[in-house]
């Protein structure tokens, strides 16, 4: 694999262009389709700003912003080592979505700089994904964008994940006839992702929720090290403080019934999926290498196991929900909130027949270009109901 993704990035240099939808021929054409033909929508757009959706490309365009500083499992590798992750995040807009994306990467790691670069991209582009951006850093920076800005704005490695995670949720419950709200979820890591996913399972009805992280169990005698992150998830009682101080994860995680990971390789045993309740749900979404084994896990009694690799089942990827709530914003100029994030879900979990559902088939594939439209039509059908 090494040797092969290195000779077709160097083959292509590069996974996207900049293509031209119409042919140059004559004068007349370059005089339509430039000068001076252009300085009539130009005029138009200059006096009522609204027909920039009417006249450019705008309403169709993203722009991918990274500062290199969280990038898929290589962590703070820069800008320049994350340009071909977020060419391959243009590609995918496009492939799925018919997206205009752009790979934005900037050499600054401070907030202010991502947020001030991002405000004055507005005029160029509908919505912005943010990508790859450290924790907490990007739960402030995609806070208070979208706050000041007007077009949508997307940190997908906190909510892409979540919106994956809580659909396979979804059709867990539709495949087993269990419900989350009488279950107790182990939750390691509570940065961007497990935040993010910490705050749609409680809307899903998940009741118990217990943290973990580089400090250990969350509990209440260690509030004051938590993160800003970690203390909001307390503070509006979506974590439950863990009782036992001294717990470890092997404490936490005993008479569970999910476990859902988004930290690091190798941190969940055999003897822990033992210790769950029966047949318990698996998430092990670290990457390269997940929390545990998927047939070690099912071999100690899980029903079911999440990964984020394309080499398993239930490959739980990011692709099967951006570039479709894109094309749905995109399209209605609807708001990306809590509420539409829990609609995403569903609209990805009901993708799958309830008789075609079994433990090897919990999420659509990520290679199914159907989804996105799917997804999209449920954002837009939604937004119409809603204005009329």
């Amino acid at each position: 694999m090494k040797e092969k993704s290195l000779a077709v990035h160097s083959k292509l240099r590069g996974k996207i262009e900049v293509k031209s939808k119409v042919q140059v021929n004559n004068s007349e054409e370059l005089s339509l389709y430039y000068s001076p033909g252009v300085a009539v929508p130009s005029s138009a757009i200059a006096e009522e700003r609204s027909l920039v959706a009417e006249y450019t490309g705008r309403c169709n365009t993203v722009a991918i912003v990274s500062d290199g500083t969280a990038v898929l499992g290589l962590g703070d590798i820069g800008p320049y080592g994350a340009l071909p992750v977020m060419e391959g995040k243009s590609m995918l807009f496009a492939e799925f979505a018919g997206i205009s994306a752009y790979p934005l990467v900037i050499n600054s790691t401070c907030d202010q700089d991502v947020i001030d670069f991002c405000k004055m991209l507005e005029p160029s582009v509908g919505g912005i994904l943010l990508e790859d951006i450290k924790a907490p850093n990007c739960v402030n920076i995609e806070q208070t964008l979208i706050k000041e800005l007007d077009i949508p704005v997307f940190h997908d490695d906190q909510h892409g994940t979540a919106i994956v995670t809580v659909a396979a949720l979804i059709n867990l419950m539709r495949l087993t006839g269990k419900d989350v709200k009488d279950m107790t979820m182990v939750l390691s890591g509570t940065g961007a992702a497990g935040s993010s996913i910490a705050r749609m399972v409680k809307n899903l009805g998940v009741k118990t929720i217990y943290g973990y992280n580089i400090n250990g169990v969350i509990t209440e005698d260690k509030y004051e090290s938590y993160d800003d992150v970690v203390k909001a998830l307390i503070d509006e009682k979506i974590i439950t403080c863990f009782p036992n101080e001294q717990a470890k994860l092997s404490d936490a995680i005993s008479n569970a019934n999910i476990f859902v990971g988004v930290s690091a390789p190798n941190l969940l045993t055999a003897e822990m999926v033992k210790s769950m309740e029966k047949d318990p749900w698996i998430f092990a979404m670290a990457n390269p290498s997940p929390e545990i084994d998927p047939q070690t896990a099912l071999d100690s009694g899980a029903f079911f196991v999440g990964t984020g690799r394309s080499d398993f089942p239930n490959q739980v990827n990011n692709v099967l929900a951006f570039p479709g709530m894109f094309k749905g914003v995109l399209q209605s100029s609807a708001k990306i909130d809590e509420a539409m994030k829990l609609k995403v879900s569903h609209a990805l979990a009901s993708y799958i027949k309830t008789e075609d559902l079994n433990q090897t088939y919990i999420l659509p594939s990520t290679l199914d270009k159907g989804v996105a439209d799917k997804i999209a039509q449920v954002i837009i059908d939604g937004e119409l109901n809603e204005k009329n």
